[in-house]
């Protein structure tokens, strides 16, 4: 096998594929390059003058590497991991390092082994992180338990590339057995670990680390991020639909930035389709001031290295013909992309099959809810004072702030306030959990919205100010098996987008849910959500029980802080 690669090297055979007269980024000097590009079936064998079966003039555009992004959760595009490559491949992407944490936590190992399967089916590297947390924290109501024992075994597979993030820092530090029994059978196995430590500094950071956990995406501040890079971390600028790091990105010097990593995390299809995938994360990282090189290092290199990627993320003989072909280092508009020696997309459209699918019943049919009336939404406080919930456009942060709220009738009265109410609905046993909450400043008003996509658990998310519509909501996605919905009070309407795959995902052809999805989006800010921020993605992340500061799950208000519940009602 080797011989085909020595000898089309040394012009004793013709390349399959030769980038005449590239300019390319040489990720291993930190420079610009020129010469063709010859490769021999999957690898580049030479650079220098050769010529091809195939030969495509690069003059006058500038080849990468294929882009890898570090950290993505596929279900957050809303798309099976088929309809995910067929919109991200064009952008220049060639490898991702994916956690199927969402559907597993819907559908235990039966969504892990369909996420696995589906991925075989496309021209893009997808390797797999078993994830570490079903669930997330024990705060909540999850379709499924993963636990120590069976992550012992699960970890040992083939289609298990390592763990998935580790959120349960708490269960780290303190130090409970079923916890590290997860991170001692992935390091018996020989898998990384990715981390998941917003926040986590000093002694604790210590401690999270000496697990072997090595990488993590959620830094807060710059000081953060540094103090993580200082004690052997790889980190991350994410730059997806919702949380865009870019001011930790003028903490990135010449001296540390090779162990930072670039990542999407979530983004949504039509983000992605209107905006890009990795390329929109490079164009905006170079505006935020990074060297060019340097971000394409970053999201190329940096990943492969870290994740063991051998010989991919560069440019050179030897390493996998994974390349992009982009304009310049500035827009970074992807005009032609390789994926393993074949051209697998040409000026923003995939040349594979984007309709093949692989579904199993397994994760069909998922969303199951105890029947309610309006009456079931109802918020009563014993006082004026409650805990409500504040956010940020920017990020998934979350802060607590005590505010006078009006009773009536034994409810809240938010008429002509910027409160709306906040509930997470049970979906996945009928256990007919509703945990009740109050939210300030999102800004939408005049019935009620929502999603069955809700970090980690996903159980229904809503938000609204009618009783009526809660409900209505409420059955839309019941009746639907999940999905995207509002209520329009005014209307008497609803509108519903069925996200049929575990209610996180459509089975139904990208273009269709990137137009459909938008509609929804559109329409919900049409209803007064602030448009700074992401309408329904600002939507999911509220029931997030790992990140700071509050968050609502099925059972209630949960302090990350303290780590456990607390009342609705305030002091």
């Amino acid at each position: 096998m080797l011989e085909k690669y020595v000898k089309a090297a040394l012009k004793q055979e013709v390349c399959s594929l030769v980038l005449k007269n590239a300019t390319y980024v040489n990720v291993f000097t930190h420079k610009l390059c020129q010469g063709d590009i010859a490769i021999k079936d999957n690898k580049i064998v030479g650079i220098g003058n050769y010529k091809g079966e195939v030969e495509v003039d690069c003059t006058g555009k500038i080849v990468i590497p294929g882009l890898i992004d570090g950290h993505v959760h596929i279900e957050s595009s809303m798309l099976t991991p088929e309809g995910f490559a067929s919109l991200v491949v064009p952008h220049g992407t060639t490898s991702i390092i994916a956690d199927p944490h969402e559907i597993t936590n819907v559908c235990g190992i039966d969504g892990f082994n369909y996420m696995v399967e589906a991925s075989k089916n496309v021209p893009l590297g997808i390797y797999m992180q078993l994830p570490s947390c079903v669930p997330a924290t024990p705060f909540e109501t999850s379709g499924a338990i993963i636990d120590g024992k069976m992550t012992e075994e699960e970890i040992k597979k083939e289609g298990a590339y390592g763990l998935g993030e580790f959120m349960n820092y708490p269960g780290v530090l303190a130090c409970d057995p079923d916890t590290l029994r997860k991170i001692e059978g992935a390091q018996k196995a020989n898998k990384m670990i990715d981390g998941h430590a917003p926040m986590v500094t000093g002694d604790e950071l210590n401690a999270y680390l000496s697990t072997g956990i090595s990488t993590d995406h959620e830094s807060c501040s710059a000081e953060e991020m540094l103090e993580k890079l200082d004690k052997g971390m790889y980190t991350y600028l994410r730059v997806g639909s919702y949380t865009k790091d870019l001011e930790i990105a003028k903490a990135i010097t010449n001296e540390n930035s090779r162990r930072v990593i670039m990542c999407t995390d979530d983004k949504h299809c039509a983000d992605i389709f209107y905006q890009g995938h990795m390329d929109e994360a490079l164009r905006k990282v170079v505006k935020a001031g990074v060297e060019p090189i340097t971000s394409v290092t970053m999201a190329t290199l940096n990943t492969a290295e870290a994740y063991s990627l051998k010989y991919r993320g560069g440019i050179g003989p030897g390493y996998f013909a994974d390349l992009a072909v982009v304009d310049n280092l500035n827009d970074f508009n992807v005009t032609l992309v390789i994926k393993d020696g074949s051209i697998v997309a040409k000026d923003g459209k995939p040349l594979f099959d984007v309709n093949k699918r692989y579904l199993p019943k397994t994760v069909l049919n998922t969303v199951h809810v105890k029947d309610f009336t309006s009456d079931d939404f109802k918020i009563t406080l014993k006082g004026k004072k409650a805990n409500v919930m504040t956010t940020s456009a920017n990020g998934v942060m979350t802060g607590l702030e005590v505010c006078e709220i009006e009773s009536k009738n034994g409810d809240i009265d938010i008429k002509g306030t910027d409160y709306l109410k906040m509930v997470v609905v049970e979906r996945h046993k009928m256990t007919g959990n509703i945990g009740k909450g109050i939210i300030k400043g999102y800004g939408f008003k005049g019935g009620a919205m929502g999603i069955s996509v809700a970090h980690d658990s996903h159980n229904i998310i809503l938000l609204g100010d009618d009783n009526e519509s809660l409900l209505k909501a409420t059955n839309a996605l019941k009746d639907n098996g999940g999905g995207m919905v509002i209520v329009n009070k005014e209307e008497n309407k609803t509108y519903v987008l069925p996200l049929d795959i575990a209610g996180l995902m459509s089975s139904k052809n990208p273009m269709y849910l990137v137009t459909e999805s938008q509609k929804m989006i559109d329409k919900a800010y049409e209803m007064g959500v602030d448009k700074n921020r992401e309408a329904f993605f600002s939507l999911v992340f509220l029931s997030l029980a790992v990140i700071p500061h509050i968050r609502l799950v099925d059972k209630g208000l949960v302090d990350v802080f303290k780590f456990d519940f607390i009342p609705l009602d305030a002091e």
